[in-house]
């Protein structure tokens, strides 16, 4: 599968940007999907993923309450929709995709995703 990230910017604190990660190749609703991002001199981090077997989804503490992710099979796209944004939350996003269901504790790290997009800049000015 291919994954294509899209919909960074730079907008003001306290706003609301939605990203999108649309993949290519046969049978999206059997990948689980994960969104990482990595802020200058900084590795990278965690953000959320949605598990396919039941769709739960997984958040960073960091972005609990925030962000939210939504998934539309029929477009090959999963949404991370991110509110309240924080000077903190500057980065390059990645989403990452693996044909594989884990727990919930194994999305957070990079190593279990086996297809990675480019990356999406998202700048949050104070």
């Amino acid at each position: 599968v291919q994954l294509q990230a899209s919909g960074g910017g730079l907008v003001q604190a306290g706003s609301s940007l939605k990203l999108s990660c649309a993949a290519s190749g046969p049978s999206f609703n059997t990948y689980s999907i994960g969104w990482f991002r990595q802020a200058p001199g900084k590795e990278r981090a965690f953000v959320a993923a949605l598990r396919s077997a039941d769709r739960n989804t997984f958040y960073a503490n960091s972005v609990k309450g925030r962000f939210s992710l939504s998934r539309d099979n029929a477009k090959n796209t999963l949404f991370l929709q991110m509110n309240s944004l924080k000077p903190e939350d500057t980065a390059v996003y990645y989403c990452a995709a693996v044909r594989r269901n884990y727990n919930a504790g194994s999305y957070c790290d990079s190593k279990n995703y086996d297809y990675w997009g480019q990356g999406t800049l998202v700048t949050v000015s104070s």
